[in-house]
């Protein structure tokens, strides 16, 4: 390969995993007390049009679906499921043979949360999840959190 040419190839590889690494989501975290020892974590992603990050409950056989865990606390327990909120949208991908549930226009992820006694703790934990627009992917990625509740 002449010098010209490995000069294009590094060009045009910088622009590649420029334009893969700009597309990031950054996370935002909070804890809002709604009762006594009561509250709900939000967990809200800002994807970057024209992404898509994926439902919890998007079926197996498509792109990861957003896994949300939550570290052992001896302080609190979880009250319920993790819920979401936002405009979901449900589309069949022939590329997975399966109808994948996403979210493009913003998600917040809602768990509620109970302290067992009036203590400062924090809820910790993991999300894994993927971006996608309607023709590539990027790898799944893990995003983990501690949010101080006092």
């Amino acid at each position: 390969m002449g010098k010209s040419k490995k000069w294009l190839f590094l060009i045009a590889l910088t622009i590649i995993i420029h334009t893969a690494c700009g597309q990031t989501v950054s996370w935002a975290f909070d804890a809002v007390k709604i009762g006594p020892r009561t509250y709900e974590i939000h967990l809200k992603p800002s994807v970057p049009s024209p992404w898509h990050i994926y439902s919890q409950t998007s079926p197996k056989g498509g792109a990861l679906a957003t896994k949300i865990s939550f570290n052992k606390n001896p302080l609190m327990v979880l009250d319920g499921p993790t819920s979401e909120v936002g405009k979901v949208t449900a589309k069949y991908e022939s590329a997975f043979g399966v109808t994948v549930k996403y979210f493009e226009d913003g998600v917040k992820f809602i768990q509620r949360v109970k302290l067992k006694s009036d203590v400062k703790t924090n809820v910790t934990g993991t999300i894994q999840y993927m971006i996608c627009t309607d023709s590539r992917c990027l790898a799944p990625t893990k995003q983990t959190f501690s949010i101080a509740i006092d």
